[in-house]
């Protein structure tokens, strides 16, 4: 490995480390947080989720044209490191109000979320899409791409479980000294800010691109038509999508499963760290089983370990011990489609730059926020009906919820996810063209026609 590749693979995967913390505490926690820090009423979870749900898929529409812009952009520092720090900076900031107590209540409460989620959004998007708008200029050397994305995964997973084990405890352990459990919560909030920014600069200290940037714009005509024509794109983007909302919808429900249904919220830091180490494992793992299994086969195997740990799951009542097997399922599966997911995408760059003659990075990763947005607008939608179907949120302990409520509460967080993964799969086998020697003709025909 080159030194220029060993700062790309270590200044890309670092970056992720506080990136996905910081986007743990508020996709996993921040339902949690208002429920039962901030005591909001049944009324106002309604409206929230509501407004969840509305925003995140109104705002997923406007992804490509934050592509259009980056990928338009020229500057010295080239067209993706401003927008990584402007968003990194934004998205900081924006995090910290969400976690501020307002003393709000009813609509004054719901107006002044909104208006903070929707720049929290806007500045999240801008950083999402130029950073992973900058993984394709890094490389086209398959094998130093997938060491890339698998790095980089795994410090993005190693940031998402530090935040998901760590949140009870270190929450906890604040609200003493602190004087509540909100100003706890809200300390953790500015502690991560930070920590995302000390390694977003990792990213901007250390990568340098390693694919000529075109000289060409991208006429605004022309945005959409990069997305729409470019079908492998298109079909893996929906895969991609089906999966991302199962993932969403089952770690969503993952404080409020041990806190309701199995009925010791202290076990939740304990998975949560056996499901960390699993995954993290994994994804060290993947490199070396990609280099000996087609990517069908691998995306094979994932899909059905997460299959059969959801079933183990859903049979697995009270015992800590099966839940634990089901999770191991389930997250080494995850763990390989979720670097599958994203190197897929990073190849449909080549695709559509041999399909259309231009080079679209991060409009090809729009496609990418725009993804978790709409799931985590679905993932907010089931998450919120199902606390209220279920009669979680009216509850005050496990004693409240019903066997039928529970039987409700484990079909949205266990078989809906499994549906869902069983569909993605289906899609990306039947659909998904580019496989190894696919890739392989394309970045060699490319590379006659710059030799040309």
């Amino acid at each position: 490995m080159t030194q220029r590749s060993a700062r790309n693979v270590w200044g890309f995967g670092l970056g992720t480390i506080g990136r996905d913390m910081l986007g743990a505490m508020v996709s996993l926690h921040l339902m949690f947080y208002l429920t039962d820090i901030l005591l909001i009423t049944e009324r106002e979870l309604v409206m929230v989720t509501i407004a969840l749900v509305v925003l995140r898929a109104f705002d997923a529409i406007n992804d490509p044209f934050m592509g259009f812009v980056v990928d338009n952009t020229r500057s010295k520092w080239g067209k993706f490191k401003p927008w990584i720090a402007v968003g990194a900076i934004g998205w900081a900031l924006t995090t910290i109000l969400i976690f501020t107590d307002w003393g709000l209540h009813d609509v004054t409460f719901i107006a002044v979320f909104v208006v903070i989620y929707v720049l929290w959004d806007l500045t999240y998007t801008i950083n999402d899409i130029s950073f992973y708008g900058m993984l394709p200029s890094l490389t086209r050397d398959p094998a130093e791409r997938a060491r890339i994305g698998s790095v980089a995964r795994i410090c993005a997973n190693i940031g998402l479980f530090t935040m998901v084990v760590g949140v009870i405890p270190l929450t906890n352990a604040l609200a003493g000294p602190l004087g509540s459990p909100q100003k706890a919560w809200f300390a953790l909030a500015v502690i991560t800010a930070v920590v995302m920014l000390a390694f977003q600069s990792l990213t901007l200290i250390l990568t340098t691109e390693g694919v000529a940037p075109e000289e060409q714009h991208t006429p605004i005509r022309e945005l959409f038509l990069v997305i729409f024509k470019n079908d492998q794109l298109l079909w893996i983007s929906l895969a991609m999508l089906l999966f991302t909302c199962g993932y969403g919808i089952t770690t969503g429900f993952g404080l409020y499963y041990f806190t309701y249904i199995y009925g010791d919220v202290n076990m939740y830091p304990i998975f949560a760290a056996v499901l960390g180490v699993t995954q993290i494992v994994a994804m060290a793992l993947y490199p070396l089983v990609a280099a000996r299994l087609p990517r069908r086969t691998v995306h094979l195997i994932a899909a059905a370990s997460c299959l059969a740990g959801y079933l183990v799951f859903f049979a697995a009542g009270t015992s800590m011990a099966l839940i634990a097997v089901a999770g191991v399922l389930i997250f080494t599966g995850q763990a390989w489609l979720q670097i599958m997911m994203m190197l897929y995408i990073a190849d449909s760059v080549e695709y559509g730059e041999w399909k259309f003659g231009r080079r679209n990075e991060s409009v090809t990763f729009s496609l990418q926020p725009f993804i978790y947005k709409m799931s985590s607008a679905v993932s907010a939608g089931v998450i919120g009906a199902t606390l209220v179907l279920s009669g979680v949120k009216a509850a005050a302990g496990p004693a409240d919820v019903t066997a039928a409520g529970a039987t409700v509460f484990k079909f949205s967080m266990l078989a809906l996810p499994a549906i869902l993964i069983l569909l993605s799969w289906v899609i990306a086998r039947w659909k998904y063209r580019i496989d190894e020697p696919t890739y392989a003709r394309i970045v060699a025909e490319l590379q006659e026609r710059e030799n040309a």
